[in-house]
């Protein structure tokens, strides 16, 4: 089980959905790497307007401007964790944007695949035994 809270390391790449890597998008490739090297966890938002170092803007409100949206991978783990990763990142990204933030996590606990089960299992019969019954 994987248990993050207090001091930790946020990594953010900023780059374009068009970015790829080996034929595949260059998102992806970074989220499963990052997964392969046990990191707590990465998230992929996608922008629906931006502009980076070609000042050229991006935007999803003209359909001659939306290709290649803003995108940012953002991953938190404690800060050797993190900066371990980043000579994977100089491999990947080529242009784009990689900021490193000093954050605080609350709470991160994850669950391994024992204990899913476990919880799965558990909402199924919760939800079947309360089937019909209003509440007051």
């Amino acid at each position: 089980m994987t248990r993050l809270t207090g001091s930790a390391l946020r990594l953010t790449v900023h780059i374009g959905e068009n970015d790829t890597w080996h034929h595949k998008p260059l998102y992806t490739e970074i989220v499963h790497r990052a997964h392969a090297a046990g990191l707590a966890g990465a998230s992929v938002f996608h922008g629906i307007e931006g502009f980076g170092a070609s000042s050229l803007i991006h935007t999803s409100r003209l359909l001659s401007l939306s290709e290649d949206l803003p995108v940012a991978v953002v991953i938190v783990d404690t800060e050797a964790r993190v900066r371990e990763f980043l000579p994977q990142l100089d491999e990947l990204v080529t242009e784009g944007l990689v900021t490193l933030d000093e954050c605080e996590v609350i709470r991160y606990i994850g669950r391994d695949d024992t204990q899913a089960r476990t919880q799965d299992r558990t909402r199924g019969r919760g939800k079947a035994g309360t089937k019909g019954k209003k509440s007051l």
